[in-house]
């Protein structure tokens, strides 16, 4: 498995308020199975600058930037991953920026993965209409509200989509993210 993804890049989209190992064990599975992982964030934030993750309900450790959103460019990533944190998903989802971004691996038809509050970004995108997917249960009317067909499972998988729910899931997210990087699925809706 170390060799599965040896020349991706991944991007993970986080800012302040992200749930901490939503983002640090998909990270680590990546680099685990060969891909690079860069932590891109928004705001004026340099390369090597600082972002907060969370524990649930209590401050969790900092992590440094790889890449700035206002000079992360999507076509140097094969994949996207959002990780959830109900600060960080609602911060990242009214920020244009973050939301060009999302959207551009979309158009591209490259993967995409989230995970719990991660899916609010896909709403905001018009990403989820017509698809399967799952969140954190308290994201579900949302998720419906704008198309998606949302079912309580551990994993989902549409095309290049892949989505979970909560920090128990991720075994099984990060089995599916890449497995989906691997294969190049597009997360692009099938006409």
């Amino acid at each position: 498995m170390a060799d599965t993804l040896q020349g991706k890049r991944v991007a993970l989209l986080v800012t302040d308020g992200f749930e901490q190992v939503e983002m640090t064990d998909p990270r680590d599975a990546l680099k685990g199975a060969g891909a690079e992982a860069h932590i891109i964030a928004p705001a004026d934030r340099p390369a090597g600058s600082m972002v907060q993750g969370w524990n649930h309900t209590d401050k969790g450790d900092t992590f440094a930037v790889d890449v700035p959103l206002g000079k992360a460019d999507p076509n140097d990533y094969d994949g996207l991953v959002l990780p959830g944190g109900v600060i960080n998903a609602d911060h990242l989802r009214l920020n244009e920026d973050a939301v060009r971004f999302a959207r551009a691996f979309f158009e591209a038809g490259k993967p995409v993965a989230a995970i719990c509050h991660g899916a609010w970004l896909l709403a905001e995108v018009d990403a989820v209409r017509g698809r399967r997917m799952t969140s954190y249960p308290s994201l579900k009317t949302d998720l419906r509200n704008a198309g998606a067909n949302w079912s309580d499972e551990e994993v989902v998988v549409d095309g290049g989509l892949v989505t979970s729910r909560k920090p128990p899931d991720l075994p099984a997210f990060n089995r599916e993210v890449i497995r989906a990087l691997a294969e190049g699925r597009s997360a692009a809706k099938a006409a």
